[in-house]
């Protein structure tokens, strides 16, 4: 049977110096992320999901932001080369976890950059958004590590937010959700359901028709409740300080076998 394995990594002491591209720096409540973090860690374990605690990276200010380091389909890892310089080095731990779980490492090489909040997988196919942080020489070596795996790889445009899934993430029935204003092209998609929040944009599928969403988007829950979803809310208003959501604090791996 596949088990459900989430990595993770817990936030540095440095997290308030994190980077911030596309809105206003904030102050951020390092303890109060802390709590939101163990929260949120609690939740994917109360809906089935095993943990896994990466190394923390502490000298790094962003690697709470865990699924920027590694993108993964089926059993094979692919260790990311950030685009921000001073994050590149956050790989490190990552590496040595998946290859703990058994996972097949791959990596992007210079020149190609890539972050994994810019990878979008439904089902066989893997949406990756090119933009501020992935170029294109990442795509083309993203493309050449998975499409011999079967996998179909489809470049899109991300021009209005941090990351491709900073815009839009999916649906167990591979409706893409987003919320239009930060949409580059919704008609790339071949379903597309528009939400009224910008968090809203952001699920993590938990299994059993559960999405873990942010608290911030009560709207965007109560439509996708009315559509026969189950959200299972968390606070994490100090990680969207940094552009963070959701999705970007864990690793989801699917596909592995206990």
């Amino acid at each position: 049977m596949p088990s459900k394995k989430a990595l993770v990594r817990r936030p540095g002491p440095r997290l308030a110096e994190g980077l911030v591209t596309h809105i206003e720096r904030e102050k951020v409540d390092v303890g109060l992320a802390l709590e939101q973090w163990e929260a949120y860690v609690e939740a994917l374990r109360t809906h089935g999901w095993e943990t896994i605690e990466v190394d923390p990276a502490d000298d790094f200010p962003d690697s709470v932001f865990v699924e920027d380091t590694v993108v993964m389909y089926k059993n094979v890892s692919l260790i990311t080369r950030p685009g921000a310089q001073s994050r590149q080095d956050e790989t490190m731990g990552v590496e040595e976890a998946v290859a703990r779980l058994g996972c097949s490492v791959n990596w992007i090489w210079e020149p190609g950059t890539l972050d994994g909040g810019d990878v979008l997988k439904i089902g066989d196919t893997i949406y990756v958004g090119r933009g501020g942080r992935t170029n294109a020489a990442g795509v083309q070596q993203l493309r050449a590590a998975f499409e011999p795996l079967g996998a179909q790889v489809v470049a899109v445009p991300v021009s209005k937010v941090l990351h491709l899934k900073s815009a839009v993430t999916a649906l167990p029935d591979g409706t893409v959700i987003g919320h239009i204003p930060k949409v580059d092209r919704p008609s790339l998609f071949p379903r597309f359901l528009s939400v009224p929040e910008e968090s809203g944009a952001h699920v993590v599928l938990l299994g059993e028709g559960k999405l873990l969403m942010s608290a911030s988007a009560p709207k965007t829950a109560d439509l996708l409740a009315d559509l026969g979803h189950e959200p299972v809310l968390v606070d994490i208003s100090e990680f969207e300080k940094l552009e963070g959501c959701v999705t970007c604090l864990s690793v989801r791996l699917r596909e592995l076998y206990a």
